[in-house]
């Protein structure tokens, strides 16, 4: 279940450099490749002629040349050319609507005649040069709403991440969720702790002392379709929490793009953007390092829990008072879902 007329990041224009890239998204085979100009352009993975994948093929003048039989496709999905042929005839590729803002593409899996490049989440750290990003890509056989769940829902840092964000204080902090519209936030504060590895690194990073006692918060918010920004840092106790000072905090934005590939498998577009010393390329890559085997914790658990799902489908598992954020964002995409498919009965039946 996934919210179609809605902005997915499919892919960052590093994947696609070299060759057309395939990659379903929402259930749908797509292409992408950059056409006339240089501008992206995304169309259904289908050659008309044969069926063969166009991701298998190569760009040639503005222009994607199946690899089966050399039938060239524009960027608008008309098929232009193809040897000793005549394709006048020939039926268009579909095509998605894909735009490239902030280093990620975004497509628009839905009804193209919706696809506002408005509606676009902005991104305050996206093309601000105050801010640094490192982040990656995970390929996670999961229902995409088991991360949300995971997102929303931090207790399992304890756990799961015992040796670099996780501590204790964690769990005994009760996080207070709240819907705002079509927004979801969980926050949780905990006061006078030690940092645990991760954010004691952080704190050295930023020219801190990583040895005092600190507050630290979890701010978790959840947008449709499927995009959680979690604000987290830690701040020397006393100096005001998550409204210290910059010179006495180390603060990030933990990004999380989840996008459907089907119905048991996600394309996870996870990072960091942070506004401190945003210069030092160094501490990005270090970063960037520490976060990727944080999340690939996450990865070996979400698959091993989608596996039990699949196998046991009768059980039902419980929702208790941690698990409000991912419940309530839960309930927004399916509000959203069954709005779109009323939607699409009402003009079926018109």
């Amino acid at each position: 279940m996934h919210p179609k007329n809605a902005w997915y990041v499919a892919c960052t224009p590093d994947e696609f450099a070299d060759k057309p890239l395939g990659r379903r998204i929402c259930g749908q085979p797509l292409v992408f490749f950059r056409g006339e100009g240089g501008k992206v352009s995304a169309l259904e993975d289908f050659c008309p002629h044969r069926g063969a994948p166009l991701s298998l093929g190569f760009v040639r003048e503005g222009k994607l040349v199946c690899g089966y039989h050399g039938l060239a496709v524009a960027p608008d999905g008309r098929c232009a050319h193809m040897p000793a042929q005549r394709v006048r005839g020939f039926p268009s590729v579909r095509r998605v609507p894909a735009i490239e803002r902030y280093g990620f593409v975004w497509v628009w899996p839905g009804d193209p005649a919706l696809a506002d490049e408005a509606l676009v989440p902005r991104l305050v750290w996206g093309d601000n040069p105050e801010w640094a990003y490192g982040g990656g890509l995970y390929h996670i056989q999961c229902d995409y709403r088991l991360m949300v769940d995971n997102l929303m829902d931090l207790t399992h840092e304890t756990y799961v991440h015992a040796s670099s964000i996780g501590q204790p204080e964690i769990e005994e902090a009760a996080p207070q969720t709240r819907v705002e519209g079509d927004t979801v936030i969980t926050s949780r504060h905990m006061h006078n702790i030690m940092p645990p590895p991760f954010w004691a690194a952080a704190l050295r990073g930023n020219g801190l002392a990583d040895d005092v006692p600190c507050d630290r918060w979890q701010i978790c918010r959840f947008s449709p379709p499927s995009h959680v920004m979690i604000e987290v840092g830690v701040a020397h106790a006393g100096k005001g929490g998550y409204d210290a000072d910059p010179q006495y905090k180390a603060s990030s934005i933990v990004v999380d793009f989840l996008t459907p590939e089907t119905d048991t498998s996600m394309w996870y577009f996870w990072g960091m953007a942070r506004n401190f010393k945003p210069g030092d390329a160094a501490l990005t890559e270090t970063i960037r390092a520490g976060q990727a085997r944080i999340f690939a914790e996450d990865l070996d658990m979400l698959e091993a829990q989608q596996r039990n799902l699949l196998a046991y489908p009768e059980r039902r598992v419980l929702s208790l008072n941690i698990d409000a954020g991912g419940v309530q964002s839960r309930k927004i995409i399916e509000r959203i879902v069954m709005a779109e498919q009323a939607m699409a009965q009402a003009v079926a039946t018109a």
